[in-house]
């Protein structure tokens, strides 16, 4: 990928995280929103955006909301970024930092007790150490 285009990922990425906190549709504010990556084909025909969202409640209403906003999302941005060619927004939801949140919580309601065997074999190292000075002196 060029650096011309990366350079484009990176600034749609940082006015659509504003243009999307302003959207009054209520199918589009279900939660907090962000966008994890962008990528844009290299003729600038469409980029493809990727947003996790927080406390999502409706899927489906939440697509449509972007889809009919994504004109206004576009014009906006064409206005914002001076392109030649403003690419078609194509939005998907990013599933992995909701899937890192539902590991995290499982994790944290695991019942595991403290592995004696890992530390009393810390303090056996440390006592071998402070030994072998002792027997070479």
């Amino acid at each position: 990928m060029s650096k011309s285009i990366l350079r484009i990922n990176e600034d749609i990425h940082r006015e659509l995280s504003v243009l999307l906190r302003n959207i009054k549709d209520p199918r589009v504010n279900q939660g907090m929103i962000s966008i994890t990556s962008v990528n844009t084909t290299n003729d600038l025909s469409q980029a493809k955006v990727f947003l996790s969202v927080y406390d999502l409640k409706s899927k489906p209403e939440f697509m449509k909301g972007l889809k009919s906003a994504s004109g206004h999302l576009r014009y906006e941005l064409g206005r914002a970024l001076s392109l030649r060619h403003t690419p078609q927004l194509l939005f998907e939801l990013d599933k992995s930092i909701e899937s890192g949140a539902k590991i995290a919580s499982i994790l944290n309601e695991l019942d595991i007790p403290p592995d004696e065997d890992a530390k009393g074999a810390d303090e056996d190292t440390e006592g071998t150490d402070g030994d072998s000075e002792d027997a070479n002196e």
